[in-house]
């Protein structure tokens, strides 16, 4: 055996290029040098084992092998006893999962398909030692959606996802509106506004259940709206720990929050931005956009987000407009999703108060996307077996 040498902090196979990309994506961390990912399965990592110093945490990709827990067995011989080994396969039955967990000292499973938001919430916080951070609770998902700049498109974007993770996902969900002033999350959903978000805010003891009740806006069977219009010459108060009081009673009703969050100073709308899962930064591809979007990424990221922002480039490719490539070399990594321009199909669905994401197309595959990215929903297939709680 060669000599081992300095080990690598991360170490993963991935036997195809979207298992490659999640691995990649999810696993990356600002403050530690990048994974190394490596095309390969289970037999690949065996014959690199042998040769070169095993790692502080080996990623190995099973799918498609016909002895996968054979094939385990024998890695189990080429590396250090103190690595941590993390499994993606294609198997999904519990008494697989069991052998590998219990029975051969595997740290975690997922089976494919995969997502960089997946591997962000099961394997990222495996890479340390140290104890994950804590989630706010057992409950719903807070999906944030903020603007590089005005008039990005963010709120028809978190309208029409809020209503694909009802409708289409089949996920109970209610779209929050962080603007009390000018928001038209409720105006793009056909539902009603009244004083009830104010009223959360400002004396947030009232919050339970029967207060979400009251005050949710009915959509649809999944769908809710929690919206406001104050008066333009009127500043709603805010006492803190209204935001977590109000996000926490959503989470125990809805499986998805999904808030339109307007870059201010309002502190509701930083406190959400602070607990949310998962952020989405919506841009149009010109240039202040990309500028903004480089000052939304530099936050620092809230204790419950393991994956970095998602960055949406909505009515891309338009004539004029800086190129994706141009966008890709300014963010140092290519943006998540790029949304087609809808045009006048989109502005008519908002005069009506329908949801554009309702009839097939460009725009309604673009936010399938985003609720896929955001682990909502399985890429390639929306099935649910034994391991369904592994992707929550």
């Amino acid at each position: 055996m060669s000599n081992r040498g300095e080990r690598k902090r991360v170490l993963c196979f991935a036997a195809d290029a979207e298992t490659e990309a999640a691995l990649r994506d999810g696993l990356a961390d600002p403050t530690q040098e990048a994974p190394d990912v490596r095309r390969g399965d289970i037999t690949s990592a065996i014959a690199a084992m042998r040769r070169i110093a095993t790692p502080m945490v080996l990623v190995v990709d099973v799918a498609g092998h016909p002895q996968p827990l054979a094939a385990l067995d024998d890695l189990s011989n080429v590396v250090e006893p103190d690595v941590r080994v993390l499994v993606v396969g294609d198997r999904q039955d519990l008494g697989f999962y069991r052998h590998l967990t219990r029975g051969l000292g595997v740290a975690d499973y997922l089976y494919k398909p995969i997502s960089a938001t997946m591997i962000a919430e099961n394997f990222a916080p495996l890479l340390s030692r140290k104890r994950a951070a804590e989630p706010m609770a057992r409950g719903g998902r807070l999906i944030t959606v903020t603007g590089a700049r005005g008039g990005s498109g963010a709120s028809t974007i978190s309208a029409n996802l809020a209503w694909y993770l009802a409708n289409i996902a089949q996920r109970h969900s209610i779209l929050l509106d962080a603007d009390l002033h000018r928001g038209t999350a409720a105006l793009l959903l056909g539902a009603r506004t009244d004083h009830g978000l104010r009223a959360a805010l400002e004396y947030p003891d009232r919050v339970d259940e029967l207060f979400v009740e009251r005050t949710a806006q009915f959509v649809s069977e999944r769908l809710h709206v929690l919206a406001a219009e104050e008066p333009l010459d009127e500043q709603p108060g805010y006492t803190p720990g209204a935001t977590m009081r109000l996000v926490s009673t959503l989470r125990r009703r809805y499986n998805y929050i999904v808030a339109d969050v307007p870059f201010s100073d309002f502190a509701f709308a930083r406190d959400l931005n602070e607990i949310a899962q998962q952020r989405i930064i919506v841009m149009e591809p010109y240039l202040p956009a990309l500028r903004d979007a480089l000052r939304l990424l530099k936050l620092p990221a809230g204790a419950g987000q393991v994956h970095r922002p998602l960055i949406v480039v909505n009515r891309g490719r338009r004539k004029g407009a800086l190129t994706i490539k141009q966008i890709t070399e300014s963010l140092g990594t290519p943006p998540d999703i790029v949304v087609p321009e809808g045009g006048a199909r989109i502005e008519g669905a908002e005069t009506m108060g329908e949801p554009a994401a309702a009839r097939a197309g460009g725009f309604r595959a673009a936010i399938e996307q985003i609720a896929q990215a955001c682990g909502a929903v399985s890429p390639k297939a929306k099935r649910r077996g034994l391991f369904g709680f592994l992707r929550r």
